[in-house]
């Protein structure tokens, strides 16, 4: 009994600390964000934040790989059905809609986080396995192509994003499966 208690404090205390992280960030880089002023913001002591954390980049990194493996379980579901790219680009766009702010805000431009590069790592290891080159690109030439779709593909979400999803995801989905499959279709 006492050690499920703990887990419920330890659950709801890492909890506080990632929205107050998250909440931070909005006007502040990490770099910027003093382990005081976070503390403060959870109302927490500092021990306690150092029982969890080495410091913000650790919990930002947290934070970050949470993200990804929660995102991965999410896609892992539709890639069992072997869905198409149009509807696992739409399931990857509802999952970003379900998570608005806080992807708006580690996909931030202004923000030096790690999050994009880390997108675009799941990105490429989930969309791009399938994806099969015509026999005209060589393997170095598709280093560069899959890069290219996947790096347009996140600006593409991060628009979106700080559009307020100005569109739905399905449109998003499609948007970014024509431009991934037919380019901008001007010769």
């Amino acid at each position: 009994m006492e050690s499920s208690k703990m887990d419920r404090r330890k659950k709801y205390t890492r909890m506080r600390l990632r929205d107050s992280l998250i909440e931070l960030l909005k006007d502040k880089e990490i770099t910027a964000i003093t382990i005081k002023e976070l503390c403060e913001q959870a109302d927490i002591n500092r021990s306690t934040f150092y029982a969890h954390y080495r410091d913000q980049l650790d919990l930002l990194e947290t934070i970050e790989e949470e993200i990804i493996e929660d995102m991965a379980a999410y896609m892992a579901q539709y890639e069992e059905r072997q869905e198409d790219d149009q509807q696992m680009i739409e399931k990857l766009m509802a999952y970003f809609a379900s998570k608005k702010e806080v992807c708006r805000i580690l996909l931030n431009d202004k923000k030096d986080t790690g999050f994009q590069k880390k997108v675009m790592t799941f990105a490429h290891q989930t969309f791009m396995k399938n994806w099969t080159p015509g026999s005209e690109l060589d393997e170095d030439l598709y280093e560069y192509v899959s890069t290219f779709i996947i790096s347009g593909s996140i600006h593409v979400i991060k628009r979106w994003l700080n559009n307020d999803m100005d569109k739905s995801p399905k449109e998003m989905a499609e948007i970014i499966n024509r431009l991934v499959k037919e380019g901008l279709g001007e010769s």
